[in-house]
């Protein structure tokens, strides 16, 4: 199955720690940020990633990532010369996707919680297209999902300036094959962006599209500013340093998808990611 991480953008709202490096490679706790997207990526049954990110930053996330052969996937690069949209991904990652269906997920967002990922695999899809949707308290920097009362999805709104529902649209969607061409007939909003919103509503015209509300024991966190970054660390440490678990690794996820085995597990350097690797192989009932 594919898989596209968008790892573009300018990161505005961390600067200036983002004027020199990919805020998709600002460390959240002890790994950088990507390893979180990718991790629920591997989870989700994705064996072939693309990582859209900036031409500047390319070989950044070459150097990080490599290959990808260490996890037992492939991983492959793509660039974005500027911040065009979302949906822009699937016009760049055209010759990638190849026609079949495929997931992206923004290189900014840490999904976590029961199951999490390997549940997420079961909407990929070969017709239409499915999006998570999560509840929270102030929902004025997302897309939303207006709920009937029946339950059933009215509508999808980018970034509404007044309450009209608390259902926050996370940034993980899974598309069919036709999502190339759909991609190709938006036009650009006010932003002189391809909305991804307006891409799910082409979805939602026409009975296509389906909505999974994220169970109340799911974290999702956004990564985009400061004090998201210092909320999301804390929340990583609290729960590896409790449970003796880890959060975010592409090593645990391979393990657990079989796409590696504990002999080919990579120990690079002595500290607190690395450890937690050597406890894996130590201790392999841990890896569930």
């Amino acid at each position: 199955m594919k898989g596209i991480i968008l790892a573009g953008g300018t990161g505005s709202r961390l600067w200036p720690i983002t004027q020199v490096v990919s805020k998709q490679l600002l460390p959240v706790y002890d790994k950088p940020m990507i390893y979180y997207p990718l991790t629920t990526l591997i989870l989700s049954g994705v064996t072939d990633v693309l990582v859209i990110t900036s031409p500047s930053q390319k070989q950044q996330f070459k150097d990080l990532l490599g290959d990808g052969a260490q996890w037992g996937i492939k991983i492959s690069y793509a660039s974005q010369s500027a911040p065009r949209g979302i949906a822009e991904a699937f016009i760049i990652g055209e010759d990638f996707i190849a026609g079949e269906p495929s997931t992206l997920i923004l290189g900014d967002n840490l999904l976590y919680g029961p199951g999490m990922g390997r549940q997420l695999a079961k909407n990929f899809t070969s017709s239409g297209a499915s999006i998570c949707a999560y509840q929270v308290e102030d929902p004025s920097d997302y897309g939303v999902v207006v709920f009937g009362n029946d339950g059933r999805v009215i509508k999808l709104v980018e970034k509404s300036k007044t309450l009209i529902s608390n259902w926050a649209i996370p940034g993980l969607y899974f598309y069919d094959s036709s999502v190339t061409d759909r991609a190709r007939s938006l036009k650009p909003s006010s932003r002189g962006e391809l909305e991804i919103t307006d891409l799910n509503n082409s979805y939602l015209e026409e009975g296509a599209l389906n909505v999974i509300q994220l169970p109340r024991a799911t974290a999702w966190l956004d990564l985009g500013t400061p004090k998201n970054l210092l909320e999301a660390s804390n929340f990583v440490q609290s729960l590896q340093d409790r449970q003796g678990l880890i959060i975010g690794s592409p090593e645990e996820a391979s393990l657990i998808m079989q796409r590696i085995t504990l002999d080919q597990l990579t120990i690079q350097a002595d500290n607190a990611y690395y450890r937690s690797i050597q406890k894996l192989r130590d201790r392999p009932f841990q890896i569930k």
